[in-house]
């Protein structure tokens, strides 16, 4: 295996993007436009990437799995170097889960984007 990238489906791609672009930092490195806004983008920073697609441009590429994709949040897991960077980076947007230590070894917290996904963020001692 070479990467992994989400994609994450979403009614409007707008919304989302300044969480990913002003919060997190990514670069929107290419768009599909659609009707009423974007049907696809693609976010990137250093190697890591985030794809989203809108339902109606989901539905017209593959209709076959648009009906279960709609409506069903991702929750992506996200190892960090400062924790307390990305919370001051991202401080306008919904905690679902407050910062905590985990029993695994993780300080984390978890945000929900503007698109309905869940992100939690860790931090492990090195």
């Amino acid at each position: 295996m070479i990467s992994l990238t989400p994609v994450l489906f979403v009614e409007k791609i707008e919304p989302s993007l300044d969480f990913w672009v002003r919060g997190l930092g990514f670069e929107q490195v290419m768009e599909v436009p659609g009707e009423g806004g974007l049907a696809f983008v693609m976010l990137k920073q250093g190697n890591i990437e985030v794809m989203y697609q809108n339902y109606a441009s989901l539905e017209e590429d593959l209709p076959k799995i648009a009906k279960e994709a709609k409506g069903s949040p991702n929750f992506l897991y996200i190892k960090v170097d400062d924790l307390d960077e990305m919370i001051k980076n991202l401080e306008d947007f919904e905690i679902v889960t407050e910062r905590r230590q985990t029993f695994y070894g993780a300080d984390e917290i978890g945000y929900k984007e503007p698109g309905g996904h869940f992100i939690t963020f860790a931090k492990f001692k090195e």
